[in-house]
């Protein structure tokens, strides 16, 4: 059975109404890294970050899964040799049913202890109050990957990456590093797929790439069913 490894990005979640960072109109029009996703920001003013995040959260519990995410979520049923990658920090990805997301950046939905950056609590609503504090003292933080951090899971991601027999791409303009670098992680035998509307800049993986120009929630099921009528048991 293939082993097939979908990576997904800003693009899923933006169909689903959420707002995306780096688009004309996206969050960072509107809030400068400096002041909500850095270590500094938090540590400098924890306040607005908690207010920040919370709103995100809030739209994030507001949003519903798409046509994309339950597609990929019946591709996993279909192939159970299908795992899932992704930059973003919200949940449709689960609430569609998927299992074992890989979040690169964080969890929405989730908290994290200050001293320990894989130590976690979900957190029940939207809105969390500064000042809790996680089990092991420390204060509680949004569990996101501010810029300048690492990537905890970035070598797992890879890891899946490497044994990739199909790589299907969907909703990122692989400009986020380390992220975007996971194409060099999948064989040079494997097949990549990339759903998106637009034209990310491809490099050197042009000729291996099959470039499906649709948004997410159209040309992903279109792809998924491909996939389970050529490769499903």
């Amino acid at each position: 059975m293939k082993n097939i490894v979908v990576f997904t990005g800003a693009g899923v979640s933006a169909e689903s109404g959420l707002g995306t960072f780096r688009d004309s109109d996206g969050l960072w029009e509107k809030y400068r890294i400096e002041d909500v996703c850095t270590h500094e920001a938090w540590l400098r003013n924890p306040q607005l970050c908690v207010d920040f995040y919370n709103a995100r959260r809030r739209d994030t519990l507001a949003a519903q899964p798409n046509a994309a995410h339950y597609a990929i979520t019946k591709l996993q049923e279909a192939i159970p040799n299908t795992r899932i990658i992704t930059q973003n920090i919200d949940d449709l990805h689960e609430r569609a049913g998927s299992k074992d997301v890989v979040h690169l950046h964080g969890e929405i939905v989730k908290l994290r202890s200050e001293n320990d950056e894989l130590a976690t609590v979900p957190l029940q609503g939207w809105e969390q109050h500064y000042g809790d504090r996680h089990p092991d003292g420390s204060l509680l933080r949004p569990y996101i990957v501010f810029f300048g951090e690492g990537v905890p899971y970035f070598p797992q991601a890879c890891a899946i990456a490497s044994e990739a027999d199909i790589l299907v791409v969907v909703g990122t303009s692989l400009n986020v590093y380390p992220a975007a670098s996971l194409l060099q992680y999948a064989p040079i035998s494997s097949t990549i797929y990339v759903v998106d509307p637009g034209m990310p800049e491809f490099g050197i993986y042009r000729d291996r790439i099959q470039h499906l120009r649709k948004k997410a929630s159209e040309g992903v099921p279109e792809l998924v069913d491909m996939l389970i009528k050529r490769y499903g048991a």
